[in-house]
């Protein structure tokens, strides 16, 4: 359809020996081939577009070993598009370089280390690498290529967005736009509550009741099977539980005492961490919840008893259960008449269903400071941002792909293999936005939710407006935290290992199983990052 001018070919590649030993210095040698001296490119006469001359720009794009017959990550519908619609008017043969979504950092680690291999345009999820590849000096600062070349791009994201690209000030990321940022929302079996003659729970004490009936009455028949509450060592398990215990804080103890490990804020050392664990160790002592959850790190053995019946209530992300095949449609197969309700239940003590969101941004979009593309590679994005770009490679062909209903794009039912197949690597294409942008929330939640089957568009809606009530925002400092970096994910595990030991252990032994891994939580890593938290909110303070 978009001709054959795109050029086929995966490069940067350096062979698998090679590749482990730069991996092996990468922490040490990351940047040498990078200098930090070394002024961004302008473009200037190698622009494609200005100059005449064609030029390359290489993309990185994640590969998650799902391409279609026929196609490759490399070359497939929307790869063509690019080059038709951006690279060709601009004179530019846009090369897309493979990186294993499930080796993202160690392979971009790689790839930035070898400079010359190293595509023009990166982006990573984890906000500690990019901090890291700011810090050493790695990264192009787009901020004057923004303001002279991006206008839609800019308008886009918006300033908030663009605040979670800045290291020290400075703008050394594009961060992609989340379409939604809610996170959780909370399941029960209303089919049970209804032979019960039961309420649907509305706060943590009406819950605490509703799952010993659940455990005593076991309404679904399971013959002793019955799980109250299906848990998992998963965030979306816990998550909307303990943050529902933490008390009211004040802005010095959301900056200092918030710990982020990884992309997420944790409450650790937050007023109320430690009720939230005496909770589920009563719900675990009255085997009110997963016995074995502490193993369930993949969520695989509360899905297969989700589904086959015995779980009565689970948080989970928001509208996971309602995908085709999912939880709910396989639940109702094995058990008929089986309805799985949304809910929200947890309450803190202001009577709120406090549940962490996303931050606004979702990958950070970098130019490495080697490249001599970083105008095209603005360009690029400008792009995406510009007209319906966006919405064509977010959507495919109306028609085959979707219909326009109300203003909303809607997947056509029973689409041909080629339309199909056309879309496979959106997500991963779209790289300003996650998730589809149709210019509100209200729309593209409604969007999301029409994706669903319809016989579930009702709970779907539901569970959408509930993981974007009473949210917390995720803390933003002004500056980097290099304890974050350095023990984050030591104190992750740590973190896990505190949930489950403590959730674990009998109740008159719960206070020194929390006092010990507390303890040793703190002298891995957890007290350096508060003294630096601390240090960085005086720092603000003071400006």
């Amino acid at each position: 359809m978009f001709g054959n001018k795109r050029r086929n070919g995966i490069p940067g590649s350096n062979g698998s020996k090679k590749s482990l030993v730069v991996l092996a210095t990468a922490c040490s040698l990351l940047f040498t081939a990078c200098s930090a001296d070394k002024a961004p490119s302008s473009g200037g006469e190698t622009d494609g577009a200005t100059s005449g001359k064609r030029v390359t720009l290489k993309v990185e794009v994640f590969d998650r070993g799902n391409s279609p017959d026929g196609m490759t990550i490399t070359d497939n519908y929307l790869t063509k598009f690019v080059q038709e619609k951006f690279g060709d008017p601009n004179n530019i043969d846009v090369e897309f370089v493979p990186v294993p979504r499930s080796e993202e950092v160690e392979k971009l680690n790689v790839l930035m280390a070898s400079g010359s291999n190293v595509p023009d345009i990166v982006f990573t999820y984890d906000p500690n690498t990019f901090n890291r590849y700011a810090k050493q000096g790695g990264l192009t600062d787009v901020g004057p290529l923004l303001d002279e070349h991006a206008p839609n791009l800019k308008a886009f994201l918006g300033e908030e967005v663009l605040g979670y690209g800045q290291f020290e000030g400075t703008q050394f990321a594009v961060p992609a736009k989340r379409s939604n940022v809610g996170k959780y929302a909370s399941f029960i079996r209303q089919d049970w509550l209804d032979k019960l003659g039961l309420p649907v729970p509305q706060t943590t004490d009406e819950l605490y009741d509703t799952l010993k009936a659940f455990k005593e009455k076991d309404p679904g028949e399971t013959g002793g099977q019955v799980i109250p509450m299906g848990m998992t060592i998963a965030s979306a398990q816990y998550e909307p539980l303990l943050w529902s215990f933490i008390k009211p804080l004040t802005e010095e103890e959301q900056y200092t005492l918030t710990q982020q490990l990884g992309s997420n804020d944790y409450p650790t050392l937050l007023p109320g961490f430690k009720d939230g664990l005496k909770f589920m160790n009563t719900l675990y002592n009255e085997g009110l919840i997963s016995k074995d959850f502490g193993l369930d790190k993949d969520k695989k053995k509360l899905g297969e008893d989700v589904a086959t019946g015995k779980v009565g209530f689970y948080s989970e992300d928001d509208i996971n259960p309602f995908y085709e095949n999912g939880s709910v449609e396989t639940l109702q197969k094995n058990v008929p008449g089986a309805l799985l309700h949304s809910v929200d239940v947890f309450t803190n003590e202001e009577g709120k269903h406090a549940k962490p969101m996303y931050a606004p941004n979702g990958m950070y979009i970098m130019i490495p400071k080697s490249s001599e593309r970083s105008v095209e590679a603005i360009k690029y994005l400008e792009w995406m941002a510009t007209g319906d770009n966006l919405f064509q490679m977010q959507n495919g062909i109306e028609g085959e792909n979707y219909t326009m209903v109300d203003d909303i794009p809607v997947a056509v039912e029973n689409p041909t293999e080629e339309a199909l197949n056309r879309l496979f690597n959106g997500g991963d294409m779209t790289i300003i936005s996650n998730g589809k942008q149709l210019g509100s929330m209200e729309k593209n939640l409604k969007a999301r939710a029409l994706q669903m089957p319809k016989q579930l568009l009702e709970q779907v809606e539901k569970a959408q407006e509930i993981a974007n009530t009473d949210v917390i925002a995720p803390v933003l400092m002004n500056r980097p935290i290099e304890a974050q970096t350095k023990y984050g994910t030591t104190l992750l595990d740590k973190f896990n290992e505190m949930i489950v030991k403590t959730t674990m252990a009998k109740p008159d032994q719960f206070d020194a199983v929390y006092e010990s891994m507390m303890k040793d939580y703190m002298s891995s890593g957890g007290q350096a990052i508060l003294d630096e938290r601390k240090e960085a909110y005086k720092e603000m303070q003071a400006k």
